[in-house]
């Protein structure tokens, strides 16, 4: 008999309670308990309780979800999961099939078995001859909670929730990820296509809540993220589609884009929108999800990283992407990095708010890392637009970072419409830094230590345009607003900044056609060459 849906309460997706390691709390409250009586599907639909699901949160269901989806795949057809706790291992995907997590279903992550026994376990890491040439996360798929690899028209949607409970984060306290058995994904997808993500929640997601590597078609919409590292990552795509996605990630990215070398060869990631998301990584885990927002205390060891970013896997470069109408608090702000000899061009970030940016609210960085082949030329990073970003509160030591490196400069950036306001504090002593290259260095808004500017570091740059750009300090710095070095055609229209005292506000060091007009309390300015010029 069909239960009355007056019965059903509607529930948490996670509880304050389960934030740090404590996740002990049930998550369903009123869930149908095995053996009771199920709504009757609709045609097509494969409900796991007819294939030996319990839902109860404490017996293993993986081989049952694996037998509802191999027999949904022949017709296309959709695996359900009614209200329940589905306590797995590694569920395999395949085409032509939806999952669909009802309102009160979770799929828990299960332990992996302790060292030196034989329990059920997660799949093994897959051999990958070019696992050297990035992260372990990244060069293995079927170590996950659900995972797929060379399947298409596929689709996971919601309400409900993936607790990845039991994957390793890949350091630190819990299994070590390269255990056998072990698995450090929450959704995890390879050579993929036509993959729809949407309308469900992610809690404690491991290193990857997605990892999509080689996917294309890919939409992701409307997920709520609040993990232990990064949200998601897509790697290797094309055609790719984000949007109205909220990521909580203290630890690690919210939302990255990246091309590895994990398939075994050079692919960009590209043509990609990313659009109306949240970033953050200040509150405790569990705690956006379940509506809290707890934050951190300010003493604790927190990265607060959780930001949009391109790289750090650069190997086969970004090309046409689009970021707009996007939300950054209390995290890193956007990084485009290009460090393993990919092209990182044509791409286009617009209507950004920030606030409580805890490194470089803007960062870009042409590098050499070169983690990958052999013989591989150093990227390019052409053609960028920045414009409309209003950021607020945001730490005073790095300012905003654009740096290529000798012999390889960034081209063609366009930075307009751009106010940034923070805390100030900089010294005299600050403003003689001259940072390091540091060319194949990991590339990090703070790999250079403290900056010398307190608004824009530009360095190895050629064609630069900034406009109505405004730098605001809450208390007195006393770095210039901009530093240029080793800059060629530099075009600055409506300059603003807060200018301490005896300081200048333009620190030009090895700068060829300098422009600077409209821009009071500073005269129009026309430079052919100027080398340790202040004005």
């Amino acid at each position: 008999m069909p239960i009355d849906a007056s019965s059903r309460r509607s529930f948490l997706h996670a509880a304050a309670g389960f934030a740090g390691t404590g996740f002990a709390m049930p998550l369903i409250a009123g869930a149908q308990q095995a053996g009771s009586a199920q709504p009757a599907e609709r045609a097509g639909d494969f409900n796991v309780r007819a294939f030996g699901a319990t839902g109860d949160g404490k017996t293993l269901d993986t081989d049952a979800i694996n037998r509802a989806i191999e027999a949904a795949a022949p017709s296309g057809g959709t695996v359900t999961f009614p209200p329940g706790n589905y306590l797995c291992h590694s569920i395999h995907l395949k085409s032509n099939i939806a999952l669909r997590l009802g309102r009160g279903t979770t799929i828990i992550a299960a332990d992996a078995p302790a060292p030196g026994t034989n329990g059920p376990a997660y799949d093994l890491a897959e051999p990958n001859q070019w696992d050297h040439f990035q992260d372990f996360g990244h060069s293995h798929w079927h170590n996950s909670l659900i995972w797929g690899e060379k399947i298409e028209n596929v689709s996971i949607t919601g309400p409900g929730l993936l607790w990845g409970r039991g994957l390793s984060r890949g350091y630190g306290a819990g299994p070590r990820a390269e255990t056998p058995g072990v698995a450090n994904k929450t959704i995890s997808l390879k050579n993929c296509r036509n993959v729809t993500l949407r309308d469900f929640s992610i809690l404690h997601g491991g290193h990857f809540g997605i990892l999509a590597t080689g996917v294309d078609n890919l939409t992701i919409d409307n997920l709520l993220i609040d993990t232990n590292r990064d949200g998601m990552d897509i790697d290797c795509c094309r055609n790719v589609r984000v949007s109205n996605c909220s990521v909580n990630s203290p630890w690690d990215d919210g939302i990255c884009l990246k091309s590895s070398f994990g398939l075994g060869f050079a692919r960009a990631t590209e043509l990609v929108t990313v659009t109306n998301c949240y970033v953050t990584g200040d509150y405790i885990e569990g705690t956006l999800l379940d509506g809290t927002w707890k934050r951190f205390d300010a003493s604790a060891r927190v990265e607060r990283t959780g930001r949009i970013k391109f790289g750090t896997e650069s190997n086969g470069g970004f090309r046409k992407i689009a970021v707009s109408n996007c939300v950054f608090e209390a995290c890193q702000g956007i990084a485009l990095e290009t460090v393993d000899g990919g092209l990182l061009e044509d791409v286009a970030i617009s209507n950004i708010a920030m606030s409580e940016i805890t490194s470089a609210p803007i960062f870009m960085r042409l590098g050499s890392r070169m983690r990958g082949p052999k013989g591989v030329p150093v990227g390019q990073l052409r053609r960028v637009q920045i414009s409309n970003i209003v950021c607020s509160n945001s730490a005073y030591r790095f300012g905003s970072i654009i740096s290529g490196i000798p012999g390889h400069e960034i081209e063609d950036v366009k930075l307009s419409g751009i106010h940034i306001q923070h805390w100030g504090g900089g010294t005299a002593a600050d403003a003689a830094i001259q940072p390091r290259e540091r060319e194949n260095a990991y590339p990090e808004p703070d790999m250079f230590g403290t900056m010398p500017s307190q608004g824009f570091y530009v360095r190895h740059v050629k064609g630069l345009e900034m406009s109505h750009i405004k730098i605001e300090t809450m208390k007195d710095d006393a770095r210039p607003a901009f530093v240029f070095d080793s800059v060629e055609s530099a075009h600055l229209l409506r300059i603003q900044a807060s200018q301490a005292a005896g300081t200048a506000a333009f620190d030009l060091r090895s700068v060829r056609d300098f422009n600077l007009y409209l821009s009071r309390p500073w005269p129009d300015t026309h430079l052919d060459n100027a080398d340790n010029r202040k004005i």
